[in-house]
């Protein structure tokens, strides 16, 4: 509820009922009802996750299931971490995938190379826009003649409440 003569915004978060403040944000308490089975699997996986409670892990799980959802969408805000290895001496791979990665240059926000022993290779880049432009973009740049492997990894910037700032001027 905003005070008297303010607008949300200027008063803060809505105040929940039952809600405390936890790091500048209300947070509410709520139970969960759980098998025995599933408590002990969610336990595991707390452990195994290094996760400071169930809570954090919990939260963990809702945001992977809300950005799935949200990625469902091909228009949707989307990042991406693309790995590829290669060996540098491959002819042409440098050449390839520099061209590559300047085709979807307005899509490329980062790239790091890294020299691995043995001649070998590694390419990390950073993507963002729409998720079917940046998806084309991944599978065009693992797909570079040279590339011995290639993966990439989607996420949304929306479940952390911000966005990637990419613009779509070739929108209509």
């Amino acid at each position: 509820m905003a005070r008297r003569g303010l607008s949300q915004t200027q008063a803060g978060p809505a105040r929940v009922p039952g809600g405390r403040k936890r790091q500048g944000e209300y947070v509410v308490r709520l139970g969960v009802s759980l098998e025995p089975d599933l408590l002990a699997l969610l336990d595991s996986w707390v452990k195994a996750r290094n996760s400071p409670s169930r809570s954090d892990a919990l939260r963990a799980l809702i945001r992977k299931e809300l950005a799935e959802h949200e990625l469902g969408d091909p228009d949707s805000d989307s990042v991406a971490s693309v790995l590829l290895i290669y060996r540098h001496d491959a002819p042409n791979v440098l050449r390839r995938l520099t061209a590559v990665e300047h085709r979807w240059g307005e899509h490329v926000r980062s790239s790091s190379h890294v020299h691995l022993e043995g001649g070998s290779c590694m390419q990390l880049i950073g993507l963002v826009g729409r998720r079917s432009e940046v998806v084309n973009a991944a599978e065009d740049l693992r797909g570079v003649k040279g590339i011995a492997f290639g993966r990439y990894s989607l996420g949304t910037p929306a479940v952390a409440g911000g966005k990637t700032g990419h613009r779509h001027p070739h929108a209509s």
